[in-house]
């Protein structure tokens, strides 16, 4: 009966994906779920894995090549990052989620029409993930930053959940500190996601004026991301006046590094996380919300983000790993997948208990060995 429930599950995704093909804009629908695709994966479930510090047992495979389109401009005129007809891209390397973040590459490699002038940031407390990387894409335009935790581990504070208090979870605060002066806007992407659209349509968003553009939740009840005492002390609480601020996912965002650089944002962030420290003496009482780095984007941006369409970004896909927790996708369409939250479809994968959804992940996953 459990294997009927499965198989009713991964039919129930396929027909998702049928009744918003029509939404899916610039990549042909049946490719996220093609059956040989998938049906290579599933020849080895439970065989990959790599928890705690354990090496992967198996390398990654070398994706497929990748080269512009014809209708691309040929103005690539050098090979570095300061080259302006480049798609900068942002992402974090960390042993717990490399195989999310290769599967977040390749699905941008392979949906872009121009994967050549995409030129990937990588973030990094361990540099022999370098090679990892070259394995899978060997021709791959990249560059590979030290991020030192020791920066920010004494800014952390204790959140809901362990896997947000990683300090390379708060590498996305010092992107303009970090890369070099001449990239002046960076998308922002999560490990735990794909693209399933062209990545330079994110790119071309017009920010407005804004520093930060994201999609944004109005609807969400923004009051529960901070604490009573915050609410409760009129000059924390005053920081909202005149702003309707709205909830949005610091995951997937377009950064404007020349006005984050000008006006001091990474500085200002970290003034928020030593408030959440109680370092003005404050002690415990100090802290004015329990997640991770998300709050102190919100105190500096929530009211200020230059909206982007819902379509690139479909969180919250990852619920939790409580059985019966499996989440659909929200209405309208998708450029992007998120399995934000603390299921991860790999974990699930390795485990045998995918949610419908995985599959449409499943595709662009490079760990284990050749089908």
């Amino acid at each position: 009966m459990l294997w009927l429930m499965r198989l009713s599950g991964f039919l129930s995704a396929a027909m998702v994906v049928i009744v918003l093909s029509p939404s899916l804009q610039s990549f042909p629908p049946a490719e996220a779920i093609r059956s040989s695709h998938f049906d290579s994966y599933l020849r080895f479930p439970g065989q990959i894995g790599s928890s705690g510090t354990d090496r992967p047992r198996f390398p990654f495979r070398e994706a497929s090549p990748f080269h512009n389109a014809e209708e691309c401009e040929d103005s690539i005129i050098d090979s570095t990052a300061c080259d302006p007809a480049l798609v900068h891209i942002a992402i974090t390397l960390d042993e717990e989620y490399l195989r999310g973040s290769i599967a977040a590459v390749h699905s941008v490699l392979q949906h872009s029409l121009c994967p050549e002038s995409v030129f990937f940031h990588f973030l990094v407390s361990d540099a022999s993930l370098e090679s990892l990387v070259r394995t899978a894409f060997p021709r791959l335009r990249f560059k590979v930053y030290y991020f030192d935790p020791e920066r920010v581990r004494g800014l952390i504070s204790t959140s809901v959940r362990q896997a947000l208090e990683q300090p390379l979870n708060y590498a996305r605060n010092y992107l303009a500190d970090m890369l070099q002066p001449c990239v002046r806007r960076v998308i922002y992407l999560d490990s735990d996601l794909v693209v399933v659209d062209d990545i330079a349509k994110l790119w071309r968003t017009d920010l407005r004026g804004r520093t930060v553009g994201a999609p944004e939740y109005c609807h969400a009840n923004f009051t529960k991301y901070f604490t009573q005492r915050f609410w409760s002390d009129p000059k924390l609480a005053g920081t909202f006046a005149g702003r309707r601020p709205c909830y949005f996912n610091t995951g997937v965002m377009v950064l404007d590094l020349e006005r984050w650089r000008r006006s001091g944002y990474t500085r200002r962030i970290e003034l928020w996380m030593e408030v959440q420290k109680g370092a003005a003496g404050d002690g415990a009482g100090g802290r004015i919300y329990e997640l991770g780095s998300l709050p102190p984007f919100l105190l500096l941006f929530a009211g200020h983000v230059a909206p982007i369409e819902h379509r690139w970004n479909q969180h919250g896909l990852g619920g939790d790993n409580v059985r019966g927790s499996c989440r659909d996708l929200h209405p309208g369409p998708v450029s992007l997948l998120h399995w934000s939250g603390s299921g991860k479809p790999w974990a699930r994968f390795d485990s045998n208990r995918p949610c419908p959804l995985d599959a449409l992940w499943a595709p662009y996953d490079l760990y284990g060995p050749t089908p």
